[in-house]
């Protein structure tokens, strides 16, 4: 039809002409790949997030982001990894990169972040480690997880795609106590590098074992060796790594973003409070505000169908895209997953609150460059779906 709106995406970047400048230059400049920028972006991270102790080093991907951090603690054959089923796949499939076990456990049915007393269960001799999910922006209980790590001997590492810029306990995501905290750059998370991470740490051995393994295993990194007033040529290979730094291209991006990160901030959640002022009357149960004051990151904006709901998720995501609305499903779970269900002998019964959610949720459209008028669209298509 000739006056059907157009199509609302889930997700949007929002790309301005600052961020458009900032790649020029860095054509122009002749040094595209890790340098100058990619340096700058990962101090002004570490000054974004206030904690001058920091270590902070830009990757290609939030994946290769975990990767190195679970390498970097030691994580090998025969050791265990605990983390959440109700996440993407890449949060568990790095433990076995490292010949590793993954176990997954069940989500808080309110937070829908991992369940402390879950992981906790699931502990046994060969665990290792816990990765938390900060899951759609919402920080999970880390004050739970980091006691239950001291009691138990274990490492932390944040699973942070989602949180920037959220708080836990009035402290920023990533200044914690935990060993490694890591960040998502991907298109659709609150900045965006167009794809790409970042690792943090407070651990200076930490941070200097993933240095050398995110560019090939070499003891000094391609900026380095090229603005050193030693031999260029000359490096050395002192552990087999991989091939996962960030381009001054993407930090770029990255360095413009970050400067927009609290509006931002400002705008999500002033479009979360709109959706939670708009949707309240109807059947559904919306996201968990942070509790204590903490920041909300509002990624995602998750609802579910309440039990008296008269459609299921799937006619609902059919009845908003029949309107132009574009929605996702975050996440179908890992014990669903063909790989992680046949290798653990996993079934939906072991994880009751991650296979309700999956069942009953839809992920809405919740992006910074969307309108209060693209809003309303939402808001009076789900009125329509479920009034």
């Amino acid at each position: 039809m000739s006056n059907q709106l157009p199509f609302l995406p889930f997700a949007l970047p929002e790309i301005g002409e600052e961020e458009i400048a900032e790649v020029v230059d860095t054509l122009r400049s002749g040094w595209l790949t890790t340098g100058p920028k990619a340096k700058r972006f990962e101090v002004e991270f570490a000054a974004f997030l206030g904690d001058p102790a920091l270590h902070c080093m830009g990757v290609n991907s939030a994946t290769a982001g975990l990767h190195l951090a679970l390498e970097a603690l030691g994580i090998g054959p025969g050791d265990e990894v605990i983390t959440t089923t109700h996440t993407f796949t890449a949060t568990a499939e790095v433990v076995r990169y490292l010949g590793a076990d993954t176990v997954l456990v069940d989500i808080d049915p309110d937070t829908l972040c991992i369940d402390v007393s879950a992981a906790e269960a699931a502990i046994t001799p060969r665990t290792k480690a816990i990765i938390p999910v900060h899951f759609g922006g919402l920080a999970a209980d880390m004050q739970s997880l980091l006691a239950l790590a001291e009691r138990c001997g274990l490492k932390i590492v944040e699973d942070a795609a989602h949180a920037l810029p959220a708080t836990s306990g009035g402290r920023v995501i990533g200044t914690l106590g935990s060993d490694i905290t890591v960040f998502s750059f991907y298109a659709n998370k609150t900045i965006t590098t167009g794809e790409g991470g970042m690792v943090v740490t407070r651990d200076s051995a930490l941070a200097e074992r993933m240095k050398v393994m995110r560019l090939h295993g070499i003891n000094r990194d391609a900026f380095d060796r090229f603005r050193s007033k030693a031999p260029s040529w000359y490096y050395e290979v002192i552990a087999p790594g991989f091939k996962y730094n960030l381009t001054d291209i993407a930090a770029a991006i990255g360095l413009v973003q970050l400067t927009k990160l609290r509006r931002f901030l400002e705008r999500r959640q002033y479009l979360a409070a709109r959706y939670h002022d708009a949707l309240r009357s109807l059947p559904l149960i919306l996201p968990a505000n942070p509790s204590n004051g903490d920041v909300h990151a509002w990624h995602l904006y998750v609802i579910r169908l309440a039990s008296v709901a008269k459609v299921t998720r799937d006619e609902l995501i059919q009845a908003l895209s029949e309107r132009g609305i574009g929605t996702s499903v975050h996440y179908i779970p890992l014990h669903r997953q063909p790989y992680w269900r046949d290798r653990y002998r996993l079934a939906p019964e072991m994880f009751p609150h991650s296979d309700a959610a999956y069942q009953s949720m839809v992920s809405i459209p919740l992006f910074t460059a969307m309108t209060d008028g693209d809003q309303d669209r939402v808001i009076a298509a789900l009125h329509e779906a479920l009034g």
